[in-house]
C-alpha cells in the first residue's frame, strides 16, 4: 500500500538515507543490505529517485557499486549530485 509520502519500502530506504552521514557515500547495494533487503540494489535505486524531498533526505550521498554517481532526483539532477558531494568534501 502507498502511503501520501511513499511505499513501506521507499520509506524505509529514506529513513535510511538520513543516517550516512555528511561527507560520506554508500552504494546502493551496501543500502539494501543495510535495510536487510540484500538483494534489493535496483529497488533502493528507485526509491532514491523517487525521494521527492532532495536533498534534505540525502539521496545524493548513495552510489553505484562502480563508482558511478547514478541518478540524482533533485532539482539540477546528476550535475547538482556532483556538486552536493564536493561541497561535502567527497572524492568523486
Amino acid at each position: 500500500m502507498r502511503s501520501l509520502l511513499g511505499t513501506k519500502f521507499q520509506l524505509r530506504v529514506w529513513k535510511y538515507l538520513i543516517t550516512i552521514p555528511k561527507g560520506s557515500v554508500k552504494t546502493y547495494k551496501q543500502v539494501a543490505i543495510a535495510i536487510k533487503k540484500p538483494k534489493a540494489a535496483r529497488a533502493v535505486a528507485n526509491a532514491c529517485a523517487k525521494n521527492p524531498y532532495a536533498p534534505k533526505i540525502p539521496c545524493h550521498r548513495v552510489i553505484r557499486s562502480d563508482g558511478g554517481l547514478g541518478g540524482y532526483s533533485g532539482k539540477g539532477g546528476i550535475k547538482q549530485k556532483l556538486k552536493l558531494l564536493r561541497s561535502e568534501k567527497v572524492s568523486i
